[in-house]
């Protein structure tokens, strides 16, 4: 038996994401945006959490997916990604479960229209679910670490 890892679990459309509990701060609900100029397709701006500015991105355009408009049950789920607190929109965020290391495999090339080095693996759930478990590192490599930590100025 490997490592239990407690993951959030969270859904963009149909499928279901994990992240690793530790990288997460907090999970607010969507609230006013305010848009950044010049900023990738992708960052949807910053906001202010509690007198802290956090730039925000959504997920589904980082992924190459279609946005959608915000529902009820859109949150931001802030991370700590390399010493910078970053939101991520979702469509939901579910659950908080227990992960065996040992079942979380390592990614095929692409999942859904997902390239594999935003992956860290596949984690089996049951018998039929399964889990994609992100890889903060790469949804944010370096250079647009860099450009987020510039729009906070």
């Amino acid at each position: 038996m490997g490592e239990e890892l407690k993951v959030i679990v969270f859904a963009l459309g149909e499928e279901q994401y994990g992240i690793e509990v530790d990288k997460v701060r907090t999970i607010e609900r969507m609230q006013p945006i305010t848009r950044v100029p010049k900023a990738p397709g992708f960052i949807k701006g910053v906001i202010n959490l509690r007198g802290v500015v956090i730039p925000v991105l959504d997920l589904r355009g980082r992924f190459g997916l279609e946005e959608t408009v915000a529902t009820d049950n859109s949150r931001i789920i802030i991370v700590a990604a390399n010493e910078l607190e970053v939101g991520f929109i979702v469509d939901s965020a579910n659950d908080v479960i227990d992960i065996d290391s040992d079942t979380i495999d390592s990614p095929p090339e692409v999942v859904g229209g997902i390239k594999a080095k935003y992956l860290q693996g596949i984690a089996k759930i049951g018998e039929k679910q399964l889990l994609v478990m992100l890889n903060l590192s790469e949804v944010l490599n370096r250079k647009e670490i860099i450009q987020l930590e510039q729009l906070e100025v």
